[in-house]
């Protein structure tokens, strides 16, 4: 029987994406056999992480707000040479790095924050759907000038994903806007985290309206 205080970690751990109780284990046998300079060195980086680290109050994304100021946005947000007619919704954080590593897309993002693998309430909640149509319908409460007249549906081609894709797609078109989806080249089941950068690109360009 493991100490109560291992087992405390492993299950804070175990609630880590795609990390299970095996994994959870591992990483606190690893932590367990570090020295203190370096478990204090993870301390203070955890700290940083939320101190210096704010969420942009439009698109979501994760950025360092040095001057803490408060409503600033990303830097993506904020930048001038963007398209300021053009929203592309992704489900997390990597999905948005991954696009922006293509050089392709020059619009802006929003983060939904998950799926639905069904129309269940509780799967429903965890989506920003109302921040979602807020920002579309109004940008400029949110600090951009803007007028989206594309909405992109950048999500996993997963059952996830797909269910996602039609429940957005259900819920947007009130707004009058032009919908569309990631065109060829992502592979069924796959998912835009992994895809290389050509594929995206390629997905991109071929995007086509629902």
């Amino acid at each position: 029987m493991l100490p109560l205080s291992l087992q405390k970690l492993i299950n804070i751990f175990s609630k880590f994406p795609t990390i299970g109780r095996r994994t959870a284990t591992r990483f606190v046998f690893y932590l367990l056999r570090l020295p203190n300079s370096e478990i204090k060195e993870l301390l203070a980086a955890i700290l940083e992480l939320k101190q210096k680290i704010k969420i942009c109050p439009f698109c979501f994304y994760p950025f360092e707000n040095q001057d803490n100021q408060e409503n600033k946005l990303c830097g993506i947000c904020q930048n001038a040479g963007r398209e300021k007619n053009v929203l592309c919704v992704v489900e997390k954080e990597t999905d948005l790095e991954s696009l922006e590593k293509t050089k392709k897309y020059k619009g802006l993002y929003f983060i939904l924050g998950g799926t639905v693998a069904s129309l269940k309430k509780q799967d429903l909640e965890k989506l920003r759907l109302n921040e979602l149509i807020a920002r579309i319908k109004n940008p400029a409460e949110f600090g951009i000038a803007a007028d989206f007249k594309e909405i992109i549906l950048a999500m996993d081609l997963t059952t996830e994903g797909e269910a996602t894709n039609l429940y957005l797609e259900r819920s947007l078109k009130f707004l009058g806007k032009k919908i569309t989806r990631l065109g060829r080249g992502l592979p069924i089941g796959g998912e835009l985290e992994y895809a290389d950068e050509e594929t995206l690109s390629s997905a991109l360009e071929g995007r086509k309206e629902i």
